[in-house]
């Protein structure tokens, strides 16, 4: 392990979390993740081993059979997960995501009954806010939950499912107006629904079909769906928290930890091309040396080290502030904003310092130059990102009378 991206402070629980996870990268992930990858095949050997290790449980509390681990904790295995194959992080993002969640403000029984396995992987979690015309724009939801009976049925498109066809558990944000006068704000009158179903594509349930994976540039392997439902009916006690109209909360408090995950996503990703790029750079010689002893290339190095540090540095501030209980959202967008851009950029500049190879199969940079920028628009935009930045710190900086 290089001297980039060291984290002080740490316990020996925490070290010794990292050092598993590092080793089962190193051994179990990076050997295989480009011929994967490749082959846009679910990994599921790999994820067989994340449940061994007790990652999807990571942060879920002891009490419900979890590991209690802090977010930083959490961000720190992610970063190292994404360094050996960015879409296996996907797969335990939008678990951990769904997880805090109900953590957080699930009711009891709810907690009671997903948790425990949850944190055994057994269940797994996916959720959905977006639609096909709508993007970050949540406010402009258009599916909808209708009380009927003793439940809600539930009709709409939801678009963009990290896990929608292998999760067993997804958390979908609709529209409710049950209890809403007319003129009610958008985000006040929305609902998240925990649906449970079964793993696979096609009609996954009555009313429920998850059409099957869409093709994508990059982040293979990790199924990305649509979700289709079609008087879908939802017991009244798979409303998050028990009562309608707290959804949108509910979903960006998710989204929030969520920003600390793709910020270290993306620190991840930068840290494995600053060491394809820094190693080929001494391997591959032009005019009688090799091409790291060219001030050109090291000046690449240098900028490249740099970014990796400040993403590194700036997403661990970000975790440290959520777990003292402190509000985080300006620190969380500041770092997913910076560490994904910083990614792309070190993961072009390897590809230069690669040459002609970059642009082949057979070299790891291919992989990752098609998966980097995925983190400009997971999680919210770098546009969004940009505007609640501003408008945080327009708060934090009003001029007084």
């Amino acid at each position: 392990m290089g001297r980039l991206a060291h984290t002080d402070g740490l316990t020996d629980i925490q070290r010794e979390i990292l050092a598993t996870v590092r080793e089962f990268v190193d051994k179990e992930i990076i050997p295989v993740a480009t011929e994967l990858e490749h082959r846009d095949e679910y990994p599921t050997r790999i994820v067989e081993g994340l449940k061994e290790l007790g990652l999807f449980g990571l942060m879920i509390p002891e009490e419900y059979g979890g590991l209690g681990e802090s977010l930083l904790t959490y961000a720190l295995c992610v970063e190292e997960i994404a360094r050996g194959w960015m879409s296996v992080s996907g797969i335990i993002n939008t678990h951990f995501i769904v997880a805090y969640m109900l953590k957080q403000h699930g009711t009891q029984e709810q907690r009671e009954y997903f948790l425990p396995r949850m944190a055994t992987g057994d269940v797994r979690g996916a959720f959905s806010m977006s639609e096909p015309g709508l993007g970050s724009d949540v406010s402009a939801i258009t599916s909808k939950g209708v009380r009927d009976g003793d439940g809600y049925v539930l009709n709409g498109q939801k678009m963009w499912l990290t896990n929608g066809g292998s999760s067993t558990l997804v958390a979908v944000l609709c529209r409710t107006d049950e209890g809403h006068p007319e003129g009610t704000a958008p985000h006040k009158s929305m609902t998240t629904f925990l649906i449970e179903k079964e793993p696979g594509f096609g009609q996954v349930k009555p009313g429920l079909t998850i059409p099957g994976k869409i093709d994508k540039m990059g982040y293979k392997g990790v199924d990305t769906t649509e979700l289709i439902m079609d008087g879908l009916r939802v017991p009244a006690d798979r409303v998050l928290g028990g009562a309608t109209g707290r959804g949108f909360y509910q979903m960006m408090d998710g989204v929030e930890v969520g920003r600390v995950n793709v910020a270290a996503r993306g620190c991840g990703v930068a840290q494995r091309a600053f060491e394809l790029g820094v190693s080929y750079a001494q391997q591959r010689h032009t005019f009688g040396k090799p091409i790291a002893q060219h001030q050109a290339i090291q000046f690449k190095l240098a900028e490249m080290g740099t970014k990796v540090e400040a993403a590194h540095a700036m997403m661990v501030n970000a975790a440290r502030k959520k777990d003292s209980g402190q509000r985080n959202d300006l620190e969380a967008g500041m770092a997913k904003y910076l560490a994904s851009e910083y990614c792309k950029e070190v993961v072009e500049d390897a590809f230069r310092i690669h040459g002609g190879y970059g642009f082949s199969k057979e070299y790891e940079i291919e992989r990752l130059y098609r998966e980097a920028p995925m983190l400009l628009i997971g999680e919210g935009t770098a546009e969004i990102q940009k505007m609640i930045i501003g408008r945080r710190l327009l708060e934090e900086y009003r001029i007084q009378g």
